[in-house]
């Protein structure tokens, strides 16, 4: 191959890196958003119902604000073994990417390149580390800024600020 081909393609894998490593350091990033729901009930059977759902998915109540009508909840993000092991299976074959074009530009330490895969847990292992952490859900009464009429004093409007993967849960899995 000529020293071209090779540069680039070390070029490549090295943007190939850095693209890596950028999705492993989102495997950990917070996804907070707020979700608004309105149901045709009032406002304390919507959040005494919101508070039982997140019970029931190991979240605890840690503070309740009767005058703001708002409910915190907190609960224990558990890491998933399966995106620690697949983003250490990517880390592997990002490495492995990498040796073999170290390998064919400086055939002389080829073997040597390959010891890159030794780093490829630490992937995981960052995963590990960071997924594993308190989360908090706040859920918050909404005044409804519609006309005043009587259909307005039958909606509630709750904010639910939580992690996206939980919100996604929650609309899914919610029936009310």
């Amino acid at each position: 191959m000529t020293d071209t081909v090779l540069y680039s393609t070390l070029f490549l894998t090295l943007l190939m890196i850095v693209g890596l490593v950028f999705f492993i350091r989102a495997s950990t990033k917070d996804r907070i958003e707020t979700l608004t729901l309105t149901r045709p009930v009032d406002s304390i059977t919507l959040l005494q119902d919101l508070t039982k759902y997140f019970e029931s998915r190991a979240y605890a109540v840690i503070a309740a604000e009767a005058e703001s009508q708002r409910i915190t909840l907190r609960g224990r993000v558990r890491p998933s073994l399966f995106l620690a092991g697949f983003l250490t299976l990517l880390a592997a074959v990002g490495a492995l990417c990498f040796a073999l074009v170290l390998a064919n530009l400086w055939p002389a330490h080829g073997a040597s390149f390959l010891g890159l895969l030794a780093l490829s847990p630490l992937a995981g292992w960052f995963y590990w580390r960071g997924a594993d952490r308190n989360e908090e859900i706040c859920l918050e009464v909404r005044p409804d800024a519609g006309d005043s009429g009587l259909l307005e004093s039958v909606l509630a409007k709750v904010a639910v600020t939580a992690h996206r993967d939980e919100l996604i849960a929650l609309e899914q899995g919610f029936d009310h």
